[in-house]
């Protein structure tokens, strides 16, 4: 997974967006102001920076025009929510631009599809003695391909991307089956249940009562 750097100067939501990265596997770096980040950034070498805008003395409209010029992949996350401020976050450089409040899975969602189109993703996955390649579509267990239809695969990818995160029936239809499907959530539990036997995941792909399921990674 990546190596993420997050500047943002309140703690309680950089401890927030930590958390939520730690529980897919991604590894953290944080930083409350831009000449720590600056030294971060040189020193660690992180896949990709949360940057929030509104810092102290400098702010992220500067501190972007330094991380670019060392080819760092970069999405604002931030509070500022106007079009004119999305439009200049997009012209100095970034790759993405998020407004708070945001939902962990948009953010996720969001990071993958940066780290994949910069080249910092890595595509292999192991979870609970099953290797995944999404961008292949193929999986494996104890050496043999397994199986699974088009639509078993996108749930699976969106378990696999918010693994450790409680994820809904209705928020599974809306990522797996897509925003104009028009269906039951049972269609939900039936998809899960086949998962659950082609990949031997009974004890990984655990059930939320009364809410969804949540796929858990081995510690």
């Amino acid at each position: 997974m990546a190596k993420i750097l997050i500047i943002e100067d309140e703690k309680a939501i950089a401890e927030l967006i930590e958390l939520n990265l730690s529980l897919t596997g991604h590894s953290c770096l944080r930083a409350a102001e831009a000449e720590e980040a600056l030294e971060l950034a040189m020193s660690q070498h992180p896949d990709l920076v949360l940057l929030d805008v509104m810092l102290p003395g400098r702010d992220g409209f500067d501190l972007i025009r330094e991380l670019r010029q060392h080819d760092l992949p970069v999405i604002f996350l931030t509070a500022r929510n106007s079009v004119v401020d999305k439009v200049q976050g997009l012209r100095l450089g970034a790759d993405d631009y998020i407004t708070k409040p945001f939902e962990p899975a948009e953010l996720l969602a969001r990071i993958d599809a940066v780290l994949r189109r910069t080249g910092h993703s890595d595509d292999s996955i192991f979870i609970c003695g099953v290797e995944i390649k999404i961008e292949e579509r193929m999986i494996r267990k104890n050496g043999e391909n397994i199986e699974l239809t088009a639509q078993e695969f996108n749930l699976l990818e969106v378990l696999v991307r918010n693994r450790n995160i409680a994820m809904s029936r209705e928020k599974l239809l809306e990522n797996a089956w897509g925003y104009d499907y028009v269906g039951e959530t049972r269609t939900v539990d039936i998809h899960i249940q086949r998962l659950r036997r082609k990949l031997g995941w009974d004890s990984c792909l655990k059930t939320v009562y009364k809410y969804g399921y949540r796929l858990e990674t081995e510690p």
